[in-house]
């Protein structure tokens, strides 16, 4: 019921009331509501009234239209029904034309045939009749395979009535002649000039019925032969590049080998011959597997010759290119030959030529770094002297470690050739190529980074003799590259033969490297200063021994040698500082004036002559005075003096002056001084506690080594009468 009501003011329904629905809405809207509803209203009418006038005149145009059709199809339908009544009463015509003829040629219809017959019999023959004359004709024109096609065609007739004397003496000829062919196809396969005539004799003598097995034995043999011929022509080819050598084995030796092997296989190993034993055909192709892989190893190794003697002399690009069209080739007849196995590739002469490549390069590499070191000697024993090297050391650690680091760039970016994506192989597809690709970051780069530590650390040996700036340089160089060096090689290999090192068990790492690096730089700079140490400990040695200390006259003057050494270590420092900045330890305290030194030193002598009134009460039976210095050295701390030097000015410096200063206070130990003696003893170790102290990164070491030599000079006197302090001041001043 409600539906029904529903529908009532449902425009769109059949059972819409006007009436009802103006009621209800009179009734339940707005007269806003109501205008609105109107303005609906009417244009819902006149949109409905333009719909109805456009479908009113759209079916009035197809009307008309199937109208003009249908007038039209009325007119075609009667110009066909006369057509089709003109063709009927041809055809008819035709039909009779036809039944005339037959039955005029009914009776000699059956005469042709007869004759037909006859005359293809005739024929038939004549060809017999005239085959032995045609054989002979075609074989000395050398068309053996019209002539055996003729003999296999013939072959039909003579099996059917070969028995009857008409045809004895045919056949007889024939055989002969055929017999003839065969020796002499024979000759030609055993001597054949080319894969292809091998192939088509091949064919001939097995259409006469040759048996299957011997004529694969004798085709290999016989095309073994002729590759072998093709293997000495290469031999030969040496003043060819490699693609043009690479060009004519492809072109001469793979392309006959590729010839006998497709009609090798499809004589023997596609063709089923009923005649012979079962296995055949297995045995064929097992046969053709042996021949092919002999002869593919044979000239592979062949190519494989040309390589190495490539290898270190040739272009790289020229020999990939050549073995590119190599690889391409043999990969097209695997491909061709179905069933044959193929088991050396090009891959692995690749693989071996970039290995060879690799240690050519490493020999490349170690004899220009031998080359660089060789320059590097060369221009400091050429240098004028050494306070004039300061900046030229640094130009030679540059030259020497941009030459190293660009000429491995250089190499790696060479063999980088073998990875480019335009070959059609891919070197790192197997396991044996990836290998050769860590092998050219293991053994080329890692192998001639740790040969340059190895090179340099034994210029560090004490059984050399080498030139300290030259420990110096390499020292350096070692630190340059534990620092940049190694880090940017072994980066660039990583990025371009794209080896993640970082996760390789088996890979060296970087830090490894750098650690060797580091510790043979540190080797060198240990070495640089022990020897110069020992450069001025001999000077100080030499200057103590071959003095007469007990007759001294009372010294005027600082000696010689103490001003010497003091230019020796300023020269060394101005070498040094043109290679390390002051990076060491912080010294213990600030530099201070030259006063507050004169002070510092003016008490250590006072307190030396205080210390020689307190050891020198007690008589020798209560201590003797070595015993006392003894215990005086208990409660002083214990200086290392051949330890390992920081890489910086002031360590490299103070470690030389460690080793001067303890030389100096060992030859004093075996002197005996005089008073004079004594005071000159004084005299020098002032002055050089004066000017080395700019040198030392703690001076209390200084003075600690000083007051040790002093006092040894103490020790040893016979008249241990001191300096007064002014007056050493003002010799040391003075002089």
């Amino acid at each position: 019921m409600s539906e029904k009501i529903g529908n009532l003011y449902d425009m769109d329904s059949g059972s819409f009331d006007a009436e009802t629905y103006l009621e209800k809405l009179l009734k339940d809207c707005s007269l806003k509501q109501i205008m609105d509803t109107e303005a609906a209203v009417v244009k819902d009418t006149q949109t409905l009234h333009s719909d109805m006038q456009t479908l009113v005149y759209e079916n009035y145009n197809k009307f008309i239209s199937a109208t003009d059709t249908i007038r039209k199809m009325k007119n075609d339908f009667k110009q066909m029904e006369t057509d089709m009544n003109l063709l009927k009463d041809k055809m008819s015509t035709i039909t009779s034309f036809s039944e005339q003829i037959t039955g005029t040629l009914q009776g000699t219809r059956s005469q042709l045939c007869k004759l037909s017959e006859k005359h293809s019999l005739l024929k038939r023959l004549q060809f017999l009749s005239s085959l032995p004359a045609k054989l002979k004709a075609l074989i000395e024109e050398k068309n053996y395979a019209q002539a055996v096609q003729d003999y296999t065609h013939a072959q039909k007739v003579f099996k059917q009535y070969g028995y009857q004397p008409s045809f004895e003496g045919i056949q007889s000829d024939c055989d002969s002649i055929i017999h003839n062919l065969k020796k002499k196809l024979r000759q030609e396969f055993q001597t054949g000039k080319s894969a292809q005539m091998l192939t088509e004799i091949g064919e001939l003598l097995l259409q006469l019925d040759e048996r299957a097995p011997d004529m694969a034995t004798e085709m290999l043999n016989c095309a073994s032969k002729r590759l072998h011929d093709q293997i000495v022509m290469l031999q030969d080819q040496t003043e060819r590049d490699m693609i043009e050598f690479v060009d004519m084995g492809i072109e001469g030796f793979l392309n006959d080998l590729t010839l006998v092997i497709t009609s090798y296989y499809d004589m023997f190993v596609a063709k089923h011959y009923e005649n012979e034993r079962d296995d055949f055909q297995e045995q064929a192709l097992k046969d053709l597997n042996t021949f092919l892989n002999l002869n593919i190893d044979i000239y592979l190794n062949l190519v494989q010759d040309r390589v190495e003697s490539d290898i270190g002399f040739g272009d790289t690009q020229v020999m990939l290119r050549a073995l590119d069209r190599l690889h391409r080739r043999l990969l097209a007849m695997r491909n061709i030959c179905r069933g044959i196995d193929i088991q050396r590739n090009t891959l692995d002469i690749i693989i071996n030529a970039a290995h060879q490549l690799c240690e050519a390069h490493q020999k490349n590499l170690k004899d220009h770094f031998a080359d660089s070191l060789s320059s590097v000697r060369l221009s400091l024993v050429s240098a004028k002297s050494d306070s004039a090297t300061g900046s030229s050391l640094n130009d030679l650690i540059t030259n020497l470690y941009v030459s190293l680091i660009e000429k491995v760039k250089g190499i790696l970016q060479d063999l980088l050739v073998f990875l480019q994506t335009e070959w059609s192989f891919n070197i790192k597809s197997g396991y044996k190529g990836t290998l050769c690709v860590e092998s050219i970051r293991e053994n080329l780069l890692i192998g001639f980074l740790r040969h340059i530590a190895k090179v340099m650390n034994s210029f560090g040996d004490t059984s050399s003799s080498s030139p300290p700036n030259l420990l110096l340089v390499l020292s350096k160089t070692c630190l340059e590259m534990e620092q940049n060096g190694v880090h940017v090689l072994i980066t660039l290999v990583d990025d371009l033969y794209e080896i993640d090192s970082e996760n390789s068990a088996t890979l060296t790492h970087e830090t490894e490297i750098c650690s060797e690096m580091r510790e043979t730089a540190q080797s060198l700079l240990d070495t640089f200063v022990r020897l110069q140490g020992l450069n001025i400990s001999q000077m100080l040695r030499k200057s103590v021994e071959t003095r007469d200390w007990l007759n001294c006259l009372e010294p005027r003057t600082v000696r010689a040698v103490m001003k010497r050494v003091v230019e020796e270590l300023a020269t060394i420092e101005n070498v040094v500082a043109s290679l390390y900045d002051y990076t060491g330890t912080a010294r213990t305290h600030e530099a201070s004036s030259d006063s507050s030194r004169k002070t510092h030193f003016s008490n250590l002598t006072n307190s030396k002559q205080q210390f020689r009134s307190n050891w020198s009460n007690y008589t020798p039976s209560q201590l003797e005075p070595s015993y006392v210095s003894n215990i005086h050295r208990l409660f002083s701390e214990k200086i290392d003096i051949f330890t390992s030097v920081e890489f910086s000015k002031v360590s490299i410096v103070t470690g030389i002056i460690k080793i001067s200063l303890k030389t100096l206070l060992e030859c004093v130990r075996l002197r005996t001084f005089s008073k004079f003696g004594l005071q000159q003893i004084q005299v020098d170790t002032h002055y050089l506690q004066m000017n080395l102290w700019r040198f030392v990164k703690d001076e209390n070491l200084l003075n600690f080594l000083l007051e040790e030599i002093l006092g040894s000079a103490v020790h040893r006197c016979l008249e241990s009468t001191l300096m007064e302090p002014n007056a050493v001041e003002i010799i040391c001043e003075r002089g």
